[in-house]
């Protein structure tokens, strides 16, 4: 297996970074993961809009642009072999001194991994269950793909192993949040609803994706502060991310809901699938 580490691809075993990163020290780095069908970065545009923004917050002197990363795609899965793969592009601050650093990241590190994908997934639907576990307030003003990644991984151990299960975090305040890895939709009166970023949630690339989907198919899309009886009484509900795309929920706390054969859902995804080998953002459409 071929990496992409600071502008070389190189086998993954000769990869290496100073054990005094800062992406390592203090989790001042960034990430997106997204999928490439047939070749195609799809949405590579949104992906590296939010990186960049989030690079800026954390101060780390970097820029990405679609030529640039399009290219080390290229390179990477040329040697790799792969036409469809999982991607993820990590962005960490690079070396620094022992203690927290005001000034400016100027040395950041790139790493781009990637691993084989069929072209397209065999669709799924998964059972959603509520966590114990809250979910943790953003660190500023808005959720970042960041490093900082413990609330999500403990809340994976309470899920547990089984595949066709996703986790859904509540507040603290009990209002609906998001999945360990995934945001949450659901659909009543021909009505999609999603929780408010307000919650503290990560604001999706295929999250948005899909609100603009959903509106241009003729749903009206309401965002906000909700409880999980409303997800009870929906008349279907999915999940959304970059890898799994949109998965329809058959159940929440046992409570049955369609899932793969929910209507809006299957044309929501149908209409999806579509897009995958061709747009390179959402604004597209």
């Amino acid at each position: 297996m071929y990496i992409y580490l600071n502008g070389d691809v190189i086998k993954k075993e000769e990869a290496a970074i100073s054990p005094f990163d800062h992406g390592f020290l203090y989790g001042m780095g960034l990430f997106e993961t997204f999928r490439v069908y047939n070749g195609h970065p799809f949405l590579l545009d949104d992906h590296l809009d939010r990186l960049n923004q989030g690079l800026e917050v954390l101060n780390i002197e970097a820029s990405f642009t679609r030529g640039q990363v399009a290219e080390a795609l290229d390179k990477l899965l040329e040697k790799n072999g792969f036409k469809n793969a999982y991607i993820r592009m990590n962005v960490s601050a690079g070396t620094g001194e022992i203690g927290l650093q005001t000034d400016a990241y100027k040395k950041p590190n790139t790493i781009i991994f990637c691993k084989p994908l069929p072209p397209r997934m065999p669709r799924q639907e998964k059972r959603a269950v509520r966590l114990k576990i809250p979910r943790n307030t953003p660190e500023g003003e808005e959720r970042l793909k960041s490093h900082h990644y413990l609330n999500n991984i403990l809340a994976k151990r309470e899920a547990g192993k089984d595949p066709d299960i996703e986790g859904v975090f509540l507040t603290k305040e009990g209002f609906l949040a998001e999945g360990v890895v995934s945001n949450l939709f659901w659909i009543k009166d021909h009505l999609l609803f999603t929780p408010s970023i307000e919650t503290g949630i990560l604001n999706g690339i295929t999250r948005k994706f899909v609100i603009r989907l959903a509106e241009a198919m003729g749903l009206s899309v309401r965002e906000g502060l909700y409880r999980p009886e409303d997800v009870w009484k929906a008349n279907e509900a999915f999940v959304t991310n970059s890898i799994q795309e949109i998965v329809p929920i058959s159940s929440f706390d046992g409570h049955p809901l369609p899932g793969l054969s929910g209507e809006i859902t299957s044309k929501l995804l149908s209409y999806y699938e579509r897009q995958c080998e061709r747009l390179w953002s959402r604004k597209e459409m």
